[in-house]
């Protein structure tokens, strides 16, 4: 089998069902996977890569983008099926006929995370909102993603959520090494800093810096109980509900592009919503922290 892109979470299932040679099925051929997630250790032989209780294709290829970036792939035809977090993005995608069977998979959560000592006193505040205000009051400098992920997304939902003044940026950035154009909303100031870049590349820049950043929980584990730790950030804001983070799988419409393989992402979302994944999600650890729960049980 061949892999484009190692990456955390897309094969993290394929990881997570410790996967074993198989033979590769020409009928399912190639599966193209666009996900937010990254870093996925997959096994792979010759003969094509089957994954206790999956399915087999001969060529896998796991495309790691932010969510914005996976939508408009699929949106292309570039893509079979996609792993995503960010559920306006994906009602519009849905709505529009370019998704179908989307399924959630699992969950975390956003945090916000800071240098040690919290020289901002985020940690007192009582809400995500409250301590977005106090960092625009001055107390703190942030570090944006300003990537159009599901990250991103989340964030500006905040910054909206603050009733505070907001300007509008079109963006032309690249984005998983490929040009992107969006718009998005963010706060006026010197203390807002927008890079453009992955969760990883961000929360490296926000410990340099010793500044604060949204970051979702299963890279800031990955990057803080590494050995040795990657960031010396410390979570300062979590638990706020509007800091729930999930994750859905959702396969491309073969009626508006009838060349994607539809047969595979339908395998593949039964797959990676079955019992035996699902618990393997849940038992996946980092620096003994979950980074995942699943949440596909009861979904018709």
């Amino acid at each position: 089998m061949t892999i484009q892109a190692t990456c955390w979470g897309a094969a993290l299932v394929a990881a997570l069902a410790n996967s074993a040679a198989g033979p590769a099925s020409a009928a399912d051929g190639e599966l193209v996977l666009a996900t937010t997630l990254t870093r996925i250790p997959v096994r792979a032989s010759k003969s094509g890569c089957r994954c206790r209780s999956s399915p087999v294709f001969s060529v896998l290829v796991v495309v790691a983008k932010g969510t914005g970036a996976s939508l408009q792939m699929a949106r292309d035809g570039n893509a079979d099926v996609i792993l995503v977090h960010a559920r306006p993005l994906e009602d519009a995608f849905v709505a529009e006929g370019y998704g179908v069977m989307r399924r959630d998979v699992m969950t975390n959560h956003f945090l916000l995370v800071g240098p040690p000592g919290d020289p901002a006193q985020v940690r007192q505040t009582k809400s995500i909102i409250e301590a977005f205000r106090s960092l625009a009051a001055g107390r703190g400098q942030f570090v944006s993603r300003g990537d159009d992920s599901g990250t991103h997304i989340k964030e500006q939902e905040i910054w909206r959520a603050t009733g505070m003044p907001l300007e509008t940026k079109t963006t032309r950035a690249i984005v998983a090494g490929q040009p992107r154009e969006f718009t998005a909303v963010r706060p006026r100031g010197d203390w807002y800093l927008s890079i453009g870049q992955g969760m990883g590349k961000t929360l490296i820049l926000t410990s340099e810096k010793q500044a604060y950043t949204l970051s979702d929980r299963a890279t800031y584990n990955a990057f803080a109980f590494a050995a040795p730790p990657k960031t010396d950030l410390i979570v300062v804001g979590e638990g706020d509900p509007m800091l729930f983070n999930p994750y859905s799988v959702i396969a491309v419409n073969p009626r508006k592009r009838p060349h994607v393989n539809f047969p595979g992402a339908e395998k593949y979302i039964a797959w990676i919503t079955s019992p035996e994944v699902q618990r393997r999600i849940g038992d996946f650890h980092v620096g003994g922290k979950t980074l995942f729960f699943p949440n596909a049980a009861g979904q018709p």
